[in-house]
């Protein structure tokens, strides 16, 4: 009985950002499970990377260009899809930015509105367009990609705006959750800590951050993007029927401290 609630047979799901790293590892997570995926990503030969990487696994991922920034251009994926499958019913919001260590004294405009249009703005839109089939069809579930940053201030590096928009996304998720609870879309999020990818390994070099980083985390280690997948799965799985509104940490015990 309980497995059988994690399979996703039958079910098409979008990510975005899917191309590499933690949408990545969504993509396959769920593509085990049983889901069609879908790899949403503005950078044309990152979506394809990450789809080779998956057929040599053994998935047939499908692959769609979006920029999560222009709500034009995703509610056309989300009206094209919902007429290819007949509807959506998983989205993770996985596509963000950091741009980190920059004092919030000396942020420009860009810079603030940037970080705020992908991480906030774009999930968002997605959660809107896609959103809107699932009530249609009342039946879906949403995984937003939140963060540890949306409880805590990290440091030593500087990131008021990254930290804002996250805590953003968290509350968005809940308000998200509250209106289309009873309209049968659950909408939950996950807050990963450092998660060990490529842009992260320069912090072994760094002995301040890496104190602050590992020190600072009683597990004593950085994440896995396994780890923040397999949460993913969960939270859009049968398994987590009874959860909307969940901001789920994974973070190693890093806010306990």
């Amino acid at each position: 009985m309980y497995l059988e609630m994690f399979k996703l047979s039958g079910r098409t799901a979008l990510v975005t950002g899917g191309g590499r790293g933690i949408g990545l590892a969504c993509v396959e997570a769920l593509s085990e499970a049983g889901a069609k995926v879908v790899i949403a990503d503005f950078d044309a030969g990152v979506a394809e990377e990450g789809r080779a990487a998956m057929k040599a696994k053994g998935y047939d991922p499908e692959v769609v260009l979006m920029d999560v920034t222009n709500p034009t251009r995703v509610t056309e994926v989300a009206d094209d899809l919902a007429r290819k499958h007949g509807k959506i019913d998983i989205l993770v919001n996985n596509a963000g930015i950091a741009r980190s260590e920059t004092p919030a004294e000396t942020v420009t405009d860009e810079h603030w509105l940037n970080v705020i249009d992908v991480n906030l703005n774009g999930t968002f839109w997605c959660c809107r367009a896609f959103g809107k089939h699932m009530l249609a069809a009342k039946s879906g579930a949403i995984v937003n990609i939140g963060s540890m940053s949306g409880f805590i201030v990290n440091k030593p590096q500087e990131q008021s705006y990254y930290n804002a928009s996250k805590a953003a996304v968290h509350h968005l998720t809940k308000s998200l959750a509250a209106e289309w609870g009873a309209r049968g879309v659950r909408v939950n999020a996950v807050a990963p800590t450092y998660i060990a990818t490529p842009l992260n390994e320069f912090v072994k070099s760094n002995p301040k951050m890496y104190d602050a980083w590992i020190g600072g985390t009683p597990m004593g280690r950085l994440g896995e993007v396994e780890e923040i997948a397999s949460v993913v799965l969960f939270l859009a799985s049968d398994a987590a029927s009874l959860m909307t509104g969940s901001i789920v940490l994974a973070d190693g015990g890093y806010t306990c401290w």
